[in-house]
C-alpha cells in the first residue's frame, strides 16, 4: 500500500470563472482524496491534497489539464508532510 502524501499544489493560467474549483472537487472525490480547493485573489488556484502517493498523483495529472474550458499554463507542486486531518474535500474561499 502507498504511503500517504500531501502536496500544495498552485495552478496558474486560465483557471478561474471555468469551474476548475467544481471540477476539481468532482475528480478529487474520484482519486477519493481529502483537502480543499480554492481561488486566490492572484487569479491562481490553490489546493492542498492528502491521500496515497498513488491518488494525489492521480489528481495532480487531472490538474495538469482541468476542465475542456479551462487552460493550465503553469502546475506547481509542493510536497508537505501529510497530517491526516481532512475528512473529505471542498472548496473553501
Amino acid at each position: 500500500m502507498d504511503a500517504n502524501v500531501r502536496a500544495r499544489l498552485l495552478i496558474s493560467g486560465r483557471v478561474q470563472g471555468v469551474a476548475f474549483r467544481w471540477e476539481t472537487l468532482q475528480a478529487a472525490m474520484r482519486c477519493q482524496v481529502k483537502g480543499w480547493v480554492r481561488n486566490l485573489p492572484d487569479g491562481q488556484v490553490e489546493a492542498v491534497v492528502e491521500g496515497s502517493r498513488q491518488q494525489v498523483t492521480d489528481l495532480i495529472d487531472w490538474c495538469r489539464k482541468g476542465p475542456p474550458i479551462a487552460r493550465v499554463d503553469r502546475l506547481d507542486i509542493q510536497w508537505e508532510d501529510f497530517s491526516g486531518t481532512f475528512r473529505e474535500f471542498k472548496i473553501t474561499r
